[in-house]
């Protein structure tokens, strides 16, 4: 038996540039399959605009396996939508019902500025990770991986931390537009291994820095970043980035 074909009624964020006055547009997507992505339905959605001469909405996408992080999208005022641990490439249009109403908006936040539609310039978490987000230090010649021991309790939060994909719903899920739980993330991960010790001190102070510099907002123990993250990142690595802060400042 065939599945039953949805209508899905959409009101999309249209803004043609970043000075432009935006607004939510409605629209009505005739048969939408269930086993459609999110962004599939968006591709549907936009091949009949283009075929009735109206301008596509513009959003971002990339490898479409939860893995880039490109798809920022607000759905129904959640970043990624309404499933835990999900990016919105990876949310299927089976969660929703016939007749149903979706509302999808842009990130909002000062650090994310809108380009168009539901485009926004993320680039800012580029310059926190240019900051100090890596390891430079001359180290030698590699060595053999289990040469260095490390205590499998810091391994396993050690990849935990670096599965942050950058995607930004932490910035956007957050009342205060804070990215404490992006560059935490990208800190305490390096935090947690030999490799990134050398620099953990000046590390954590330019990237800090770089993240208040990029007018994100303060972290105040919401917790709405954790829940939306895709990776479902815990803030935790938030209270290792304040106490690697205050060390680094007054050590």
């Amino acid at each position: 038996m065939a599945d039953k074909l949805m209508r899905i009624n959409l009101k999309v964020w249209r803004q043609e540039s970043p000075n432009a006055q935006g607004r939510l547009v409605p629209y009505v997507v005739e048969g939408v399959n269930p086993h459609m992505s999110f962004l599939e339905m968006f591709d549907y959605l936009n091949e009949g605009l283009i075929q009735q001469g109206e301008e596509p909405v513009e959003f971002d996408h990339d490898c479409r396996e939860g893995i880039c992080g490109s798809c920022s999208m607000m759905v129904d005022g959640m970043a990624h939508g309404p499933q835990r641990g999900t990016a919105v490439c990876q949310l299927h249009m089976r969660h929703y019902k016939d007749g149903d109403t979706i509302v999808v908006e842009p990130w909002r936040a000062t650090g994310f500025p809108i380009i168009k539609d539901l485009v926004v310039d993320r680039s800012a978490f580029d310059r926190i990770i240019a900051a100090g987000g890596y390891i430079s230090v001359n180290t030698g010649n590699a060595q053999d991986a289990n040469m260095i021991p490390v205590e499998k309790a810091k391994s396993d939060a050690g990849f935990d931390y670096a599965a942050c994909i950058g995607c930004g719903a932490c910035v956007a899920a957050c009342p205060n537009a804070s990215a404490a739980l992006f560059t935490s993330a990208k800190i305490a991960h390096l935090a947690m291994f030999p490799q990134g010790e050398p620099e953990k001190k000046r590390r954590v102070v330019r990237m800090v820095e770089q993240m208040d510099a990029e007018g994100f907002g303060d972290c105040s123990n919401h917790g709405e970043c954790e829940a939306a993250c895709p990776k479902v990142i815990s803030i935790s690595s938030i209270a290792l980035m304040r106490r690697e802060y205050a060390k680094a400042m007054f050590s």
